[in-house]
Formats: structure tokens, C-alpha cells, sequence
């Protein structure tokens, strides 16, 4: 098996004025824990992850609780990121977006450049005045529901989900539930054991199942081969990245034959063809939310021939990308009027 080291996860955490702490502190712990228990054992191991801070600018925050929060840099600095977790605000919010429209735009480029981006509690109203959740499954502290419907009647509010998930765009309702959703990123980054190390060494709250408590727009985890579902997930997160399978099926301790049987019983389909889906699917999304010429969205999904790129999107949607977002945003304008 290849033993090359993987770059870091850089995860960022933005601060804001009026913010609970506890929607950052206890992911940061969490994670923490999880490289803790990856590294036991282990001598000289490089960091798997890069935690950091980042406000509007770098200058201090003033939390809900009174604490002053220094960040490790501005918006503008924070420019590669994995992850992003967004926190959840005191009361009302919509003062503060106001005030923050950088941050939307920040946002909305994280997005486009692969970025996972989390939100909590009505800290998931960043995501909806951006436009991001427009179409999208959606959910946010349950005593703002009514106003939030309101304010983005295009996001499809789930009342009765704790997580939801559209692609690499997740909302917990709360803390609590921001706590499950942390344990399936640890999942994610380190497997099943060292999510369950974290999951048990923390809160006897945090137990409710992921699968169970969350609306999921692609639900990848339900077959029971372990193996596929890390290899679904790494292809998720690099669907960008220039992709060998034999490279792939190194990774995992698999030749590539095994990688190809064993995919194709547990989802139906080859590799090849779920990394196509999965970069089309970030296509029509794209299409429909940035202003990103064909070019740059073939690119963006892990294609440098973009007409390669169009004649898959044809074959697959029966339609080019550039007749395809005419479409989508012709219906998207409509629905305003």
C-alpha cells in the first residue's frame, strides 16, 4: 500500500461578533481528539489536520458570552480551505449579514473552489442569503423556522431533520447536533474507529445516529461494505484532483480488479462512473449558482478539456452545460416574479 502522506485538512472557523463560542470550541476539541487518537503509537506522524480562525478581519471578536477572541487571520488571508464551519449566532441574525457582505462573497467562492461548508443553528442563514441553499434541503434552530422560511422561501426548510446535507453544504439545528455532524466528518477524515473513540470520550448527549437524525440529498452509506463507503467518501472530497484508480485502490490496500468488483456490487456502477457523477452533479450546481464560464466550472469539477467535459454533461443530462443553465436560471428568475 502507497504510505505517501497526504496533504493536511485545512479547516477553518470563522468568528463573528455575537457568536456562540461553544459552535467552535467543541468541533475544534472534538477534531483535536480524533488526530490525538489517529497519532497513538504512531512516532514522528505529521499532522493530518490545520486548524484555524478566521473574522472579517483580523481583529478581535467579542463573543456572546463577553469573551474577546482573537482570530489567526482575515477573510481575505484564508484563501485554500477544506472545511469550513460556520457558527451559530445569538438571536436575531440578520443584523449582522447585513453588515458582512464580504463574507457572502468569501463564501460563495469557498463554495465554487470544493470547499465543505457547515453551519449552525442560524448561522445557516449565511448560507441562505448567499444563495447557496436555494433549492436546497436546509434546516436551522427550530425557534426561528417561521422567519427563516420567510426571509428564503426558495431553501427547502426540513423542520423535522437535525442535519441536513446538498452536496458539500451541511446545517445542524444545534450545538448538539453539530456535535453528531463533527463525529461523520472524523468518520470521513480518520474511519469508523477513530470516530467511535471520539463519539464515546465525549458528551453521553452525542449519541443520536447521523444517519438517522439527518435529510441527506445523496445518501452514500447504505450498504454495508466499509471499504467502498471510504472510497466514495475520498472521492467526494478529490473529485477535482487529477484521479488514477490504480492510485486509488493503492490507497485502500486494494488491487485495482478487487476495487472495480467490490464498487460495482456495493453501488451499482463503476468507479469511473461515480466520480463522473459526482463531478456533474457539482457542475449543474455551479451552473446554476456562480457566474464561472464553462471553462472554468470543466476545471473546477476535475476536467481540463472542457470539451471533453460538455460531451459528458450532454450524454449524461441530454443537454450542454450552456443550455442548461439558461434553463435553470430562466426557471430560477420566473419563480422571483
Amino acid at each position: 500500500m502507497n504510505q505517501s502522506i497526504a496533504p493536511a485538512t485545512q479547516i477553518t472557523f470563522l468568528l463573528c461578533e455575537n457568536m456562540l463560542a461553544t459552535s467552535s470550541t467543541l468541533p475544534m476539541e472534538m477534531l483535536l481528539a480524533a488526530e490525538s487518537a489517529s497519532r497513538e503509537g504512531r512516532r514522528f506522524m505529521e499532522p493530518r489536520l490545520k486548524l484555524r480562525t478566521a473574522a472579517m478581519y483580523a481583529e478581535a471578536v467579542t463573543t456572546r458570552s463577553g469573551f474577546s477572541w482573537q482570530p489567526d487571520c482575515s477573510l481575505e488571508q484564508a484563501t485554500h480551505n477544506d472545511i469550513i464551519y460556520l457558527p451559530g449566532l445569538w438571536r436575531n441574525p440578520r443584523p449582522l449579514i447585513r453588515r458582512n457582505g464580504y463574507l457572502l462573497e468569501w463564501l460563495r467562492e469557498q463554495y465554487q473552489n470544493g470547499a465543505l461548508i457547515s453551519a449552525v443553528g442560524t448561522g445557516c442563514c449565511f448560507l441562505a442569503e448567499a444563495g447557496l441553499l436555494d433549492g436546497k434541503p436546509a434546516t436551522t434552530h427550530w425557534h426561528y423556522f417561521d422567519q427563516f422560511q420567510r426571509d428564503y422561501p426558495e431553501v427547502d426548510l426540513k423542520r423535522q431533520y437535525f442535519i441536513t446535507q446538498a452536496g458539500n453544504l451541511y446545517c445542524a439545528a444545534s450545538v448538539n447536533s453539530l456535535a453528531d455532524l463533527t463525529v461523520h466528518f472524523i468518520h470521513r477524515l480518520f474511519g469508523k474507529p477513530i470516530a467511535s473513540h471520539v463519539e464515546r470520550h465525549f458528551s453521553h448527549e452525542i449519541r443520536r445516529s447521523y444517519e438517522s437524525s439527518g435529510y441527506f440529498e445523496q445518501d452514500h452509506s447504505r450498504h454495508p461494505d466499509e471499504d467502498i463507503i471510504q472510497v466514495q467518501i475520498w472521492l467526494q472530497d478529490n473529485y477535482h484532483r487529477n484521479i488514477s484508480f490504480e492510485q486509488v485502490a493503492d490507497r485502500f490496500g486494494l488491487s485495482t480488479r478487487t476495487l472495480n468488483r467490490r464498487f460495482k456490487t456495493a453501488t451499482g456502477q463503476t468507479p469511473l462512473q461515480y466520480l463522473q457523477e459526482v463531478r456533474i452533479n457539482t457542475a449543474r450546481d455551479l451552473l446554476k449558482t456562480s457566474n464561472l464560464s464553462i471553462n472554468e466550472v470543466a476545471e473546477k469539477v476535475g476536467y481540463q478539456d472542457a470539451g471533453y467535459f460538455t460531451a459528458l454533461f450532454k450524454k449524461q443530462l441530454t443537454t450542454t452545460p450552456k443550455e442548461y443553465r439558461a434553463t435553470v436560471r430562466a426557471k430560477l428568475f420566473s419563480s422571483d416574479q
